[in-house]
């Protein structure tokens, strides 16, 4: 019994060492891999090329992308670290990012808002059951379809405008204990949820998204589970195949698209976790007068406060 408790042990202590030198060795090769992709560009980004396109499917939800991204992270932290006047310019990129995204498309929910008013006039004050636009070329759509595609514009606030809401301060918060701690404390607590919270679940939507996105795109249909070399033997056989699907006959046939928010979605939440890592990790450092510093705020002008106040 002691010597299968020994060997056991031995077993573990070796697949732990295995994992930890597989993960320093992936971390040494980000820095090739980054640089043959961008040495070599044709080799993904040329969709002509079946295996162009398959490389860029695989290598997308890969091993290999995660360690460039996770690598590159790394050194982005360490030059923070070693000026934080660096890390307090990727905060600004970053929420700037945020800002500037969030902000566009925000007034998707205005032309929602317009899009429905078209439609109940058109439907039930004109009694037309389609609506033409077009300058030359007109584009004849059913009812349906401009009524379904309301979902589109709704899509784009909630995954686009999410992290601009976050850099907003808009979103509920369920606080048990945060309010009651000091700053720094809280500082804490937000270093910790942008690294256990935010990041790994930005990767998983990322993961799970990626591949549902190109399933819908591309046959034969790509796995998260299958090699590259088993993707670049699939694509002798593949063509683009577009879902244009909708629910009703006439109805909205561009569903790929929330495919595609779905991982801009995922995107823009990693990004933001680094950002708000790095303004938290500086605010805990600098103090409460580093608080909401380079934080670029909407205001709603005067009366501000008694508009808060009312909701």
């Amino acid at each position: 019994m002691q010597q299968d408790s020994s060997v056991t042990i031995l077993d573990i202590l070796t697949a732990l060492g295995g994992a930890v030198l597989s993960f320093f060795q992936n971390i040494a090769l980000a820095f090739y891999n980054l640089g043959y992709a961008l040495s070599h560009p044709a080799l993904w980004l040329d969709w002509s090329n079946k295996e162009s396109l398959m490389r860029f499917v695989y290598y997308g939800g890969s091993v290999e992308f995660f360690y460039v991204v996770f690598t590159a992270l790394l050194v982005a932290t360490a030059f923070g670290l070693w000026r934080n006047s660096v890390m307090w310019a990727y905060v600004r990129v970053l929420e700037g990012f945020a800002n500037t995204v969030g902000r566009f498309f925000a007034w998707a929910g205005l032309l929602m808002v317009l899009q429905q008013i078209i439609i109940v006039f058109v439907q039930r004050i004109f009694a037309r059951p389609d609506i033409v636009i077009g300058l030359g070329i007109p584009i004849h759509l059913d009812i349906s379809w401009w009524s379904e595609e309301l979902k589109l514009y709704n899509a784009m606030v909630v995954s686009l405008c999410a992290t601009y809401t976050f850099v907003q301060g808009g979103h509920v918060r369920v606080d048990l204990i945060y309010s009651a701690v000091r700053f720094r404390t809280k500082k804490m607590i937000d270093m910790f949820g942008s690294l256990f919270f935010m990041m790994p679940m930005a990767v998983l939507i990322w993961l799970y998204g990626w591949f549902f996105l190109w399933r819908h795109l591309i046959v034969p249909n790509p796995s998260a589970s299958e090699s590259l070399e088993r993707l670049l033997m699939k694509s002798r056989a593949l063509r683009w195949n577009v879902e244009t699907i909708g629910f009703s006959p006439n109805g909205f046939n561009g569903y790929f698209l929330f495919k595609i928010l779905l991982v801009g979605f995922a995107a823009m939440i990693f990004l933001h976790s680094i950002a708000f890592f790095f303004r938290s990790y500086l605010e805990w450092k600098e103090g409460e007068e580093s608080e909401n510093k380079y934080l670029d705020k909407d205001s709603l002008g005067e009366g501000e406060e008694a508009f808060e106040g009312t909701h």
